[in-house]
């Protein structure tokens, strides 16, 4: 499982439904290095089969984000902070799309603006630095 952008190792996760207008792929992948979102299949992740009476188990609900960074909170917020990283390379396109995804992950009860100064992203796809003072100015 590795990023197709980088070659860096990747994060593979169920969209919640209420997110998947925002999301590449109802199963995407989040890149530990420069933190795009892609659908998982494009990093050699395959969904696992499942009876339609399964529910869904822990991993599909509460993904752990701590290989991207510590800072990810957990569950549906943490899921909405993954995806609003993978839009961040383009703000000016997916202004709505980041706006809905903070808001999502606060509901969900983080801290979104907390979560971005904690962030660290080195060699992400995006200049961090810049996208924070935009973050704080958009939303």
């Amino acid at each position: 499982m590795s990023c197709p952008h980088c070659d860096a190792a990747v994060v593979a996760f169920v969209v919640p439904p209420a997110l998947r207008e925002h999301a590449p792929d109802s199963l995407t992948a989040i890149c530990t290095r420069c933190l795009r979102t892609f659908p998982a299949s494009e990093a050699g992740v395959a969904p696992e089969r499942r009876s339609g009476d399964e529910p869904p188990t822990d991993a599909d609900t509460d993904p752990d984000f701590s290989a991207v960074d510590p800072a990810f909170p957990a569950g549906e917020a943490g899921v909405a902070l993954a995806l609003a990283c993978g839009r961040l390379e383009s703000l000016a396109l997916n202004r709505a799309s980041i706006a809905a995804l903070v808001e999502h992950a606060e509901r969900s009860g983080a801290d979104a603006f907390a979560f971005f100064e904690r962030l660290d992203a080195p060699d992400a796809a995006f200049d961090l630095e810049r996208r924070r003072s935009a973050l704080l100015d958009m939303v």
